[in-house]
């Protein structure tokens, strides 16, 4: 005769508990308006720089001096730059750019934040020491000067703009990830795995790095939309790539010249930054809301009193 097998009490609570947390981090998501805007304002560009071959109606490159500085019609939507170039065109397929930029720079930030800044916060002593005066280093340069340093030295290019954006955000990635490895390392099951002979691998990989990762997303979301407004200012600069690339930074400085009798020109580009920047940060709000529990508490009890 089969027996069923028993079942601790403990596992079913935990497991009916955090199906319970899921349901109500979803409900807070649907429920909030920011967070539905940001997702939408992300979910819009993503398609449409995707979609750029299809979405696009003309050629980004393509010049047309016989259409210079139209405004925005039926023909050309967003109206044409001095060049006579497409503006919704080159919109959306500097979309593609932008998110690249941004997405590709916070994984270089995020790669090295998380290394150095677990390393500091888990080995403690002399390594902590040298690893942390390094970051308070990189720290006391402002974001900007020290993107147009690493700039200056590595040369104006896509690749380089990444490259230089994701070592200035790294810093602060690795104080978070420094102070949440020391607040994660003393609790009591890493003491226990480290008690049954636990590797510093698997400390690490298994029990502390998991651990950490709700605030580091949080984090992350936010850097893209910094990475962005970074790379739009070095575009806008002539740090970034070079014309013709549709870079939206760029367009804003070419549109300069012609700013008082074409408006759009700059105009334009700009407020796709602003869109696309926004979203990042009403989606990362949403994120730190669904991701940190106490948050999360309060929300909902705001919510319930309100209901009442």
């Amino acid at each position: 005769m089969a027996t069923a097998k028993a079942v601790p009490r403990g596992t079913e609570e935990e497991g009916g508990g955090g199906l319970a947390a899921r349901g109500g981090a979803l409900r807070l998501l649907l429920h909030s308006p920011s967070a539905l805007l940001g997702v939408a304002l992300v979910l819009a560009v993503v398609l449409a720089a995707l979609f750029a071959p299809w979405v696009a109606t003309h050629d980004p490159a393509s010049q047309v001096l016989s259409d210079q500085l139209k405004p925005p019609g039926a023909k050309y939507l967003l109206g044409t730059d001095e060049l006579g170039r497409d503006i919704y065109s080159r919109i959306v397929w500097g979309a593609r750019i932008s998110l690249r930029m941004g997405i590709l720079a916070v994984s270089i930030g995020l790669a090295l934040g998380l290394v150095v800044g677990f390393l500091s916060g888990f080995l403690g002593g002399w390594a902590d020491m040298l690893l942390m005066r390094v970051v308070d280093i990189l720290l006391s340069f402002p974001l900007y000067l020290l993107a147009i340093l690493v700039m200056a030295i590595l040369g104006p290019s896509l690749t380089n703009a990444m490259i230089a954006v994701g070592i200035a955000t790294f810093p602060h990635i690795a104080r978070l990830v420094r102070g949440e490895t020391l607040a994660v390392k003393e609790r009591e099951f890493v003491e226990a795995a480290r008690g049954l002979g636990a590797g510093y691998f698997r400390l690490g990989a298994v029990h502390i790095i998991p651990q950490i990762m709700g605030p580091l997303v949080v984090l992350a979301t936010f850097r893209v939309a910094t990475a962005i407004v970074v790379e739009s200012s070095l575009s806008f600069l002539g740090l970034g790539p070079p014309p013709p690339t549709p870079a939206w930074g760029l367009m804003i400085a070419e549109g300069q010249q012609v700013l008082e009798i074409a408006p759009w020109v700059s105009a334009i580009p700009g407020g796709a930054i602003m869109v696309l920047v926004m979203g990042f940060n009403l989606a990362g709000d949403a994120l730190r809301d669904v991701l940190d529990p106490r948050l999360r508490g309060e929300s909902q009890k705001g919510a319930g009193e309100g209901a009442e």
